[in-house]
């Protein structure tokens, strides 16, 4: 490794969040001794004198911002204003105030929930303008996909140094499993262990189990940002992924299978889809900064569940 974060100051909004533990363990493995978290209790990212007391306390060489008010379906469908509100407003003031300030770099962490509902799949970085969101999580597409906006246009007014990233759906130890809010893995798991537990013989899961996805360990999207933190430095926006796309259905299955649920899955189709599919094509960032996931899914999985059931107590 090189010693690019060694000496800088590096905040990372969001640090105590679940993909944010992935991305400060990275910085620690590149010695870097100036990582810096700004705490929810300490400063409110959506207002702008927290924004400016946080850069006057911390005085960052390197933003990444990954702090954002995200959840699964249920939750997009029950705050769309909050969710496209407090996303926006972090983002653009934490941009803006950053480049009066001159701050080296920023890193804009966006969301596949930006690509069109029926983008071609693999889904490649120039189709994110052909056409809108999926209904259910647009209002947060929508205020992620403005700061790839505003971070082109700062650096061609400006020569601010933004760059912005499309991480696909994560997954791993220490997600969100709060059934009211979590994403989908997390959720199936959680449903599979409580039915073993209660004795049930069957789950119910959202929608009819047709739509893909995919999926990427969070330690490997954590070494992707880092890499295009540390080289890639220009406006076009980049997908981090893990280049591969499953099924709700078969999701439900191999997570019951390794769960050691024998019961049935029940599909309530009263309840939405959400996009019909999602993988990424993931050419762009191997070619311009050298990532490529390592963590296999099943893997990946067995470690999710093996830490749930360690900690859920």
């Amino acid at each position: 490794m090189s010693d690019f974060f060694k000496n800088k100051r590096i905040v990372v909004t969001g640090g105590a969040g679940f993909l944010g533990r992935y991305v400060v363990e990275g910085l620690r493995n590149r010695s870097c001794g100036n990582i810096l978290v700004p705490g929810i209790e300490d400063y409110n990212l959506i207002r702008l004198d927290d924004i400016n007391r946080m850069y006057d306390d911390m005085k960052p060489d390197i933003v990444i911002h990954l702090a954002a008010v995200v959840g699964g379906i249920g939750a997009n469908r029950e705050h769309p204003a909050r969710f496209f509100y407090e996303n926006l407003m972090m983002g653009v003031q934490l941009i803006e105030l950053a480049r009066l300030r001159n701050i080296g770099k920023f890193v804009a962490i966006g969301t596949i929930c930006a690509y069109p509902k029926f983008t071609p799949v693999p889904f490649a970085e120039e189709k994110l303008w052909d056409g809108y969101p999926e209904e259910t999580n647009a209002p947060y597409g929508l205020a992620k996909k403005m700061l790839l906006v505003q971070s082109q246009a700062y650096r061609s007014e400006y020569g601010f140094n933004s760059i912005f990233l499309l991480p696909v759906n994560l997954y791993g130890p220490r997600d969100n499993f709060d059934p009211s809010s979590s994403h989908v893995i997390p959720a199936l798991i959680k449903k599979c262990e409580d039915a073993i537990e209660l004795g049930s013989d069957h789950i119910v899961c959202w929608g009819t189990g047709s739509p893909s996805r995919e999926f990427i360990y969070a330690a490997d999207a954590a070494e992707g940002i880092l890499l295009a933190t540390e080289y890639y430095n220009k406006s076009e926006p980049v997908n981090i992924g893990a280049g591969f796309e499953i099924t709700i259905k078969e999701l439900a299955e191999k997570i019951a299978e390794l769960t050691g649920f024998t019961g049935e899955i029940r599909w309530d189709d009263s309840k939405p889809d959400g996009q019909p599919r999602r993988c990424l094509d993931t050419s762009r960032a191997k070619k311009l900064f050298g990532f490529e996931a390592r963590t296999s899914f099943d893997e990946g999985l067995k470690k999710t569940v093996r830490w749930y059931r360690q900690n859920k107590r």
